[in-house]
């Protein structure tokens, strides 16, 4: 079996998981009932990073939330899929409909719903506070927690080896 690093060159695709592992995973409730969640600006510059470098990125959530949505789009994201109850179904559905295979996409999930995704995907992956299910099935455990820099930290190592982060810089002092 290969370990996460021999099969980050191989990545394409990047899936996410927004609740616990673009947020926080907490929410603050106004007295109107609108709930409010907290995204990582580093997260979004690496996502509209990767949106830019022509990767394939997608949410799956069972949130449904306008201004998560709006946020993503904002950072060119396509592919959003919000109040997904079954998860493999719309992977399914994703993958098909862009002719992408399994074994080029990672996932970074966080709770149980995404347990049946992570086990189909080539790289799974997690944050450092997800469930114990999830970081057992996780072929890489973040060093960040969710909504704290988890996304950024993958979509980082992905780029690095593929040699397409910005942040490779040769700079060479006389």
């Amino acid at each position: 079996m290969k370990n996460y690093k021999e099969i980050l060159p191989e990545i394409t695709t990047l899936i996410f998981d927004i609740d616990g592992v673009l947020t926080d995973g907490t929410v603050t409730i106004f007295p109107n009932g609108e709930l409010i969640r907290k995204m990582n600006i580093k997260d979004g510059y690496a996502l509209k990073t990767a949106v830019d470098m022509g990767f394939n990125i997608c949410i799956i959530s069972g949130g449904n939330n306008k201004s998560v949505l709006t946020r993503l789009q904002n950072l060119g994201i396509k592919d959003i899929y919000l109040g997904v109850h079954t998860k493999t179904n719309q992977l399914y559905e994703y993958l098909e409909n862009n002719q992408l295979k399994l074994e080029n996409v990672l996932y970074m999930g966080d709770d149980i719903p995404d347990y049946q995704v992570m086990e189909l995907v080539a790289l799974p992956t997690c944050p450092q506070d997800a469930a114990p299910e999830i970081k057992n099935i996780a072929k890489y455990v973040s060093h960040k927690k969710g909504g704290n820099g988890a996304v950024r930290d993958i979509i980082e190592q992905v780029l690095k080896v593929q040699g397409k982060w910005s942040g490779n810089f040769n700079a060479t002092t006389d």
